[in-house]
């Protein structure tokens, strides 16, 4: 599987997760030109979640939530607080969702990482 379908299969699931879990997407692939993109921007309740989300085929490389590191927080932090001004919000947190394919599937949701 080539990177971008791995990467959108991944959010897909994340989505799927996120919805089991009582969330409601807001927005996905949300792109700020030369800064960042987010890829998932959820709500539950009157908060805000801006979701990285990791995909891997397998952890022989190491874990995909190491992937996400402080120069990429760094940008999304940015990026969600663009999307706070546009949009006249207070309560948010950044999260990360680590997903493993191989050998079984494993989703892991890392809460307020920013």
């Amino acid at each position: 599987m080539e990177n971008k379908k791995l990467g959108a299969a991944g959010e897909d699931l994340a989505c799927r997760y996120l919805i089991r879990n009582g969330y409601e997407i807001v927005e996905k692939n949300k792109s700020y030109p030369k800064l960042c993109e987010i890829d998932i921007i959820a709500k539950r309740k009157d908060k805000l979640y801006f979701v990285e989300v990791k995909t891997r085929k397998t952890d022989a490389f190491g874990a995909p939530a190491e992937a996400v590191d402080s120069r990429k927080l760094s940008h999304i932090r940015k990026g969600a607080f663009l999307y706070l001004q546009e949009n006249k919000v207070r309560e948010f947190q950044i999260d990360v969702i680590a997903i493993t394919i191989k050998p079984e599937l494993k989703i892991e949701h890392f809460r307020n990482v920013g």
